[in-house]
């Protein structure tokens, strides 16, 4: 062994993708090159005003100071409030938790329950963590593949099928990432019918991207299966509805045993989310939403131009316009096996997604990130005047590439 002899464990885990994407551009920004980030799962727009002003009276009153590790009784108030208004979900004091994000959240629910041999059942398209998460904790991520013409999402026979003696958790994810899928009421019955059946798994719900939605209704998997609810951790957070994701706050609601195990692992980690944090998040929690509305009206009109751009462009093809998140998944399997005009052949989305960040200057995140090829994400919640650029040069990108040459017939 040496000094730099690192944990087997991380051995199993990939730097995450759409990091990466974010650090080569700012490589090449700071190189002097004009990039735009189609790769970043975040909003463009200002936190709200009123949530800025809670976090700077936080500052000025001095509530600076630690507090309990799972979020102070004022913000577990809101969070409770919350659930029950928004998700018909009734949560005790002792049921709910507040982390440094809900990535965190996730990590240590994981942490707290998984053995070695223990499998995590995980739909794909997935977020790019959630199995990278569960290696970690050193369970077994079990991909079950969904389909385009599925609308991407997991049917109660594919899921049922997945599920073994060694199952210990489930996630599901609605509005998806990276897909935009959202489940309806009556599928989200269909997979709690399937769980219900295996004695032991139990069912993350990330739900963080609730707010994002396009003219569909959202129902949460414990609010449509109450006899689900208490194997369910519903996380939820603040960064994809209120725009805050460096503020560093999510939450979660579940059944106490697990709520406590959580909270205990927090403690020894990075205790409890920032102060400043959890004031602004009971002003978010609290106040006036009617901002949304603005906030969506202008997310469909990047999402109608990102669709335009896509129906247009040779190569592309998209069978489901997403209805939630924000962003688009397309399908390039028409780029593949033509060629750049460097001379290289592309074979494969990492390579499309390579092309398109080396001459356009454009990021984006390949499928197989996602655990789907052959797929991009494009993240379209950036300036108007730069998806609009942005767009362009993808096109001129595509325009650039020489037609696929078939083999000649033997």
């Amino acid at each position: 062994m040496t000094l730099a002899s690192l944990s087997p464990r991380l051995s199993h885990v990939r730097p995450s993708p759409t990091a990466a994407i974010s650090d080569k551009l700012r490589s090449l920004a700071a190189a002097g090159h004009d990039v735009i980030n189609l790769g970043e799962g975040e909003l463009d727009f200002d936190t709200p005003a009123h949530i800025n002003a809670a976090g700077i009276a936080a500052i000025s009153n001095g509530e600076t100071k630690y507090t309990a590790v799972g979020g102070t009784a004022a913000l577990k108030a809101a969070i409770i409030a919350k659930f029950a208004r928004d998700n018909g979900l009734d949560y005790a004091p002792t049921e709910v938790i507040a982390g440094a994000g809900a990535k965190q959240l996730i990590f240590n629910a994981m942490l707290a329950t998984l053995a070695p041999g223990d499998e995590v059942v995980i739909p794909a398209p997935y977020w790019v963590s959630y199995p990278d998460i569960v290696a970690i904790a050193e369970g077994t991520p079990v991909i079950v593949p969904t389909t385009e013409a599925q609308g991407w999402k997991v049917t109660p026979a594919r899921l049922a099928a997945a599920l073994t003696p060694r199952t210990r958790w489930i996630i599901l994810n609605s509005p998806s990432n990276p897909t935009g899928a959202v489940y309806t009421a009556a599928e989200l019955a269909a997979l709690a019918e399937a769980v219900l059946k295996h004695h032991r798994a139990l069912v993350l719900v990330d739900d963080i991207y609730e707010h994002r939605r396009f003219g569909v209704p959202f129902r949460s998997f414990a609010q449509v299966t109450p006899a689900a609810k208490d194997r369910t951790l519903t996380i939820n957070g603040l960064s994809k509805s209120h725009s805050m994701t460096g503020w560093r706050l999510g939450f979660a609601g579940g059944p106490r045993w697990l709520i406590a195990a959580m909270d205990m692992l927090q403690s020894q980690s990075t205790s409890n989310p920032s102060s400043i944090s959890q004031a602004a998040a009971v002003a978010a929690l609290t106040g006036e939403t009617g901002f949304m509305a603005d906030w969506d009206k202008a997310l469909v009109a990047r999402r109608a131009r990102v669709l335009k751009m896509v129906a247009e462009t040779p190569g592309f093809s998209l069978q489901v316009e997403p209805q939630g998140a924000f962003y688009v998944y397309a399908c390039v399997a028409g780029m593949i096996g033509r060629r750049t005009p460097a001379g290289k052949v592309i074979g494969n989305d990492l390579d499309f997604a390579e092309y398109l960040l080396d001459a356009a200057h454009v990021g984006t995140v390949h499928g197989g990130a996602f655990g789907a090829s052959p797929y991009i994400r494009i993240a379209y919640a950036i300036p108007d005047a730069r998806l609009e650029e942005a767009c362009a040069r993808v096109t001129r990108a595509c325009a650039a590439l020489s037609p696929v040459v078939e083999a000649a017939a033997v």
